[in-house]
C-alpha cells in the first residue's frame, strides 16, 4: 500500500470510529487538541497523521492500537455501493476502489448515490417502456392508412443515430466516389499487389502520416483492440487481432486519418443537418470503414473477379485474403453507374436474432426494434453453421428475395461461449438468383418462397406458424376453444368455434313443415326464400317496399 492509500485508509478508519460513537467533529478535535479543519484534512486523507496524534485519537476512541493496524489493509465498501461496482455505467465512470472507500466513509453520501442511481435507472426504464409505446401507436396510425386519409407521418421516437446513419447510407446508394478515388490514387503511389498484408499497411501508415505502430495489449479487463492516438501519433494494436482483421484495423486508421486530412466528411455531408449529436461520429466511422474495404478490395479489380465468380463470397474471401463479412460488405458498394452491381441488402444477426448491422440496398424494410422475422435465412443458418443456408423469401406484399447466410465462429481461448457467432446474411430480388453461384432452381417460384415478414408486430400473415408475438396489423382475437398451430395467429372469423357450430346447425336442422314460418338467423336473415317472398309481399302491403 503507497503513503497516499496508507494515509487515506487511517483517515476513513478513524471517521468510522468517530461516526460510529456519534461524535461530532469539531469535539473530537477538542479533545485531540487539533483543529477542526486539521482533523478534517486527516480524515479525508489529505494529511499524514503523526503516530503520537495516532495514539491519542486511538486511546480516546478506546481502540486496540494492534487490532486497528491489522485493519489498515483492509478497505470497506458500503454495501449499498458495492452492488452497483457491477453496472456497466459506473464501470464507464472508471471509478477506483479509494473513491468507493472515500464514499463510505460518509454513510449518508453513500446512500444517497445508491438511491439516485437505482432511481435513474428506474426512470431510465419507465422512459424506454412510454417511448416504445408511442412509437407503436404513432406506426399503427400512419400505416394503417395514415397516408391516404391526409394525416401527416408522425415523428418515430425510436429513431436512434444507427438509424439515421443507415438512412444516410441508403441515400447514398452506400457509395462514394471520393473514397473510391482516394484509395485508388493511394495504391497506385505505392504500388501495392492484390493482396494486402499488415506490414505492408504499417509501412504505409508510417512513410505516408508518420505514425508509428505499436503493438501492445490493453489494461486488464479492456477490450479495446485499436487506438489512434493524434498527439503521440501512434497506432497501438492488440497482440490478440489475427492477420485478416489486423488488416481491417490498421486501413481503416488510414481511412480516419484520410478523411481528417481531405476534410472528406464535411465534403459528403454538404450543409446537411444530422438529428442526433452522435450521427456525424458514427458516419466517419463508417465511412472509415468503406474506405478500409476500398483500399484493400480496389472497385476495378474487385468488380471483375465478382463477375467472373458470379458472387462468390467464400471464393472472394480467399482471392483477396479477406474475411467473408468485409466482402459481404464490399458487394453492397457496387453502384458505379458505369460497372453497377447486383443490388444486395445486408444483415449480420447474432444467435438471439439481435440485429447489429444492417443495409438495404434492395428497398427490403427492417424493424426497428422488437426482432426481425424468424423465417430468414439470416437466422436459419445458426442450425447448419458449417454450411451456407439458401432460401427464397416471399413477403406478405408477393416482394420475393433470394437470400443465402453464412455463419462465422471466432473462439477465444478455444471457446465459442466467450467468444463471438455470427451468422452473415445477403439478400437480393428473386430474379438475380440465376446470376450468383450461390443460386437456388425452382420451377415454382410462388411455391418454393418461404413465406416471411418484416417482423411479428408489423406483419400481416395470419397463419404463421412461428410468430412470436401478436400484430399490430390486425385485432388479436383468440377462443379458448379453438386452437391454431400458434397462439398468436389470429382467429379468422369463419374459424372461431361458435360460428362453426352454428354453421353445422344450420346444415343439420330438418326441414320446416309446409307453410310453417321459419324464423330468422342470428343475423336476421332468413332461412328459406319462401319465407323471404312472403316477407317481401307482406312489406309491399304496407308500403314498405318499393
Amino acid at each position: 500500500m503507497n503513503d497516499n492509500a496508507l494515509n487515506a485508509n487511517v483517515g476513513l478508519k478513524l471517521r468510522g470510529l468517530r461516526l460510529a460513537r456519534n461524535i461530532k467533529q469539531a469535539d473530537a478535535a477538542k479533545d485531540l487538541g487539533v483543529s477542526p479543519a486539521y482533523l478534517n484534512l486527516i480524515e479525508k486523507g489529505k494529511r499524514v497523521m503523526p503516530f503520537p496524534l495516532l495514539w491519542k485519537a486511538l486511546r480516546y476512541f478506546d481502540q486496540d492500537p494492534e487490532q486497528f493496524m491489522s485493519t489498515l489493509g483492509e478497505g470497506r465498501v458500503d454495501e449499498a455501493l458495492a452492488k452497483l461496482l457491477d453496472e456497466p455505467l459506473l464501470k464507464s465512470l472508471d471509478i477506483d476502489p479509494e473513491s468507493l472507500q472515500s464514499l463510505s466513509a460518509e454513510p449518508k453520501l453513500a446512500g444517497t448515490v445508491a438511491a439516485l442511481f437505482n432511481l435513474y435507472k428506474n426512470t431510465r426504464t419507465q422512459l424506454e417502456n412510454v417511448l416504445a409505446q408511442l412509437n407503436v401507436e404513432e406506426r399503427t396510425r400512419t400505416q394503417g392508412g395514415g397516408a391516404g386519409n391526409g394525416t401527416v407521418p408522425g415523428v418515430r421516437f425510436d429513431y436512434s443515430p444507427f438509424d439515421e446513419v443507415s438512412d444516410f447510407l441508403e441515400t447514398h446508394r452506400n457509395y462514394f466516389p471520393e473514397l473510391e478515388e482516394q484509395a485508388e490514387e493511394l495504391r497506385r503511389d505505392i504500388s501495392i499487389e492484390r493482396q494486402l498484408t499488415s506490414g505492408q499497411l504499417m509501412q504505409l501508415l508510417e512513410k505516408r502520416f508518420g505514425y508509428r505502430v505499436l503493438i501492445d495489449a490493453s489494461p486488464s479487463g479492456s477490450s479495446v483492440v485499436r487506438r489512434l492516438d493524434p498527439e503521440e501519433q501512434t497506432l497501438t494494436l492488440s497482440p490478440d487481432l489475427t492477420e485478416q482483421p489486423l488488416k481491417f484495423q490498421i486501413a481503416a486508421s488510414i481511412g480516419l486519418l484520410m478523411l481528417d486530412k481531405e476534410k472528406l466528411v464535411e465534403r459528403i455531408l454538404g450543409a446537411g443537418r444530422t438529428r442526433h449529436g452522435e450521427t456525424t461520429r458514427l458516419i466517419k466511422v463508417n465511412l472509415a470503414n468503406y474506405f478500409a474495404g476500398a483500399l484493400m478490395l480496389p472497385y476495378g479489380d474487385f468488380f471483375k473477379e465478382v463477375q467472373r465468380t458470379r458472387y462468390d463470397v467464400e471464393l472472394l474471401s480467399s482471392i483477396f485474403g479477406s474475411t467473408y463479412e468485409t466482402v459481404a460488405h464490399r458487394l453492397c458498394n457496387l453502384s458505379d453507374p458505369k460497372r453497377p452491381g447486383i443490388p444486395f441488402h445486408f444483415l449480420r444477426s447474432d444467435i438471439a436474432g439481435n440485429i447489429s448491422k444492417r443495409y438495404s440496398g434492395t428497398g427490403i424494410r427492417f424493424a426497428s426494434g422488437g426482432g426481425s422475422c424468424g423465417k430468414w435465412a439470416v437466422h436459419l443458418a445458426f442450425l447448419n453453421p458449417s454450411q451456407l443456408t439458401r432460401q427464397y423469401s416471399i413477403m406478405p406484399d408477393g416482394t420475393t428475395y433470394f437470400c443465402f447466410a453464412k455463419v462465422q465462429l471466432q473462439p477465444t481461448e478455444g471457446s465459442i461461449v466467450k467468444g463471438t457467432a455470427y451468422s452473415i446474411g445477403l439478400g437480393t430480388h428473386a430474379e438475380n438468383a440465376k446470376y450468383l453461384a450461390y443460386g437456388l432452381p425452382t420451377n415454382d417460384l410462388r411455391k418454393d418462397a418461404i413465406p416471411s415478414g418484416i417482423s411479428c408486430r408489423f406483419c400481416e400473415r395470419t397463419d404463421c406458424n412461428q410468430r412470436a408475438a401478436a400484430s399490430y396489423r390486425f385485432a388479436f382475437s383468440f377462443d379458448e376453444y379453438t386452437k391454431k398451430d400458434c397462439f398468436f395467429s389470429p382467429l379468422l372469423g369463419y374459424e372461431q368455434a361458435d360460428k362453426v357450430e352454428k354453421e353445422k346447425d344450420r346444415h343439420h336442422a330438418p326441414p320446416p313443415p309446409a307453410g310453417a314460418s321459419v324464423p330468422p338467423d342470428v343475423n336476421g336473415t332468413d332461412r328459406s326464400e319462401k319465407h323471404d317472398s312472403l316477407d317481401k309481399a307482406a312489406r309491399r302491403r304496407k308500403g314498405g317496399d318499393a
